[in-house]
């Protein structure tokens, strides 16, 4: 049969179920309910007269037919949206939604500074953020763009750098030097409690160490393992142990004392932040409008 009008809205909402095989996400991504996503869908499948999607209360997988579907489906509604896009470029006052991915600490860093001069620029830009600092497909899970540090960029995805290379600092209270003293050298770190950094891929972060020629990668103790560089301030200003973070996350406390570095001479900068987003649909209006403002403030230098 072939389809109407009318069945564009519910193609859309079937492309955003089998993006992220999960109602609520989908509902989110279309800012509608999961219930009346789940309405769409059967309307849909009763129309065509075929089965798109199982459901159980543990999965949500395509059938032979959604499969065919969505294949048929992903470039011709790439066009439609890219389409629009280009429409926004004629309007004096841009306008839609950008859904970005980003860790806490760029969340903290660089959007927090950046979004309130965004937004009195270009009010009818919608952005929705997500803070997750899992390593995931920002395409399949239905976002424009990411924002992560350089080595963690996909190699498959068009990336811009939007930092100067990142300082890190390692640092804790005064409090917890009085009680456990002060590393004088990384491998002092052995008798430390470090407060342990999770990575987006689950890995936990090793330490790195450079002066010289000497390099070192260390797994250092702790008893507490996290992937909040938000949590892991409020832990080391509490005395919890140490922590390395962005030097930027905690210039404030380390300038009143709150917090105080330690092998300073030891850690070199990172990779700088990057933006990125698929190769295989044209940059949103709005997404290079944020990446040219944010070039503009330097939040982190450039």
């Amino acid at each position: 049969m072939a389809f109407a009008r009318t069945d564009l809205a519910d193609l859309a909402a079937f492309i955003a179920i089998a993006r992220h095989r999960n109602f609520r996400q989908a509902g989110l991504e279309l800012g509608v309910s999961a219930s009346a996503l789940s309405h769409a869908l059967k309307g849909l499948e009763e129309r065509l007269g075929v089965k798109l999607v199982n459901r159980t209360n543990r999965s949500v997988t395509l059938s032979a037919a959604g499969e065919d579907l969505l294949a048929g489906l992903g470039a011709p509604f790439a066009a439609v949206l890219a389409a629009e896009d280009v429409l926004n470029r004629h309007r004096h006052t841009p306008r839609g939604r950008i859904r970005l991915n980003v860790p806490d600490v760029v969340a903290n860093m660089v959007l927090a500074p950046v979004l309130p001069e965004f937004n009195r620029r270009w009010p009818d830009v919608e952005l929705d953020i997500c803070v997750d600092n899992r390593l995931l497909d920002v395409f399949d899970e239905g976002f424009d763009a990411g924002i992560r540090f350089g080595g963690t960029v996909p190699d498959d995805m068009i990336a811009q750098r939007i930092s100067a290379d990142v300082q890190w600092a390692i640092a804790a209270s005064p409090a917890y030097f009085a009680q456990f003293g002060v590393p004088l050298h990384p491998r002092d770190l052995a008798v430390h409690r470090c407060l342990q950094v999770r990575l987006g891929d689950d890995r936990t972060y090793r330490w790195e160490f450079e002066r010289g020629e000497e390099i070192l990668n260390l797994s250092v103790p702790g008893p507490v393992t996290h992937n909040s560089t938000s949590f892991a301030v409020g832990m080391a200003l509490g005395g919890g142990g140490l922590i390395y973070v962005p030097a930027n996350s905690v210039a404030d406390h380390l300038a009143s004392g709150a917090l105080q570095q330690v092998l300073a001479d030891w850690v070199s900068p990172g990779p700088a932040l990057h933006i990125y987003y698929p190769g295989r649909r044209n940059l949103p209006v709005g997404l290079r409008l944020l990446v040219e403002l944010i070039r503009e403030m330097r939040p982190l230098g450039f």
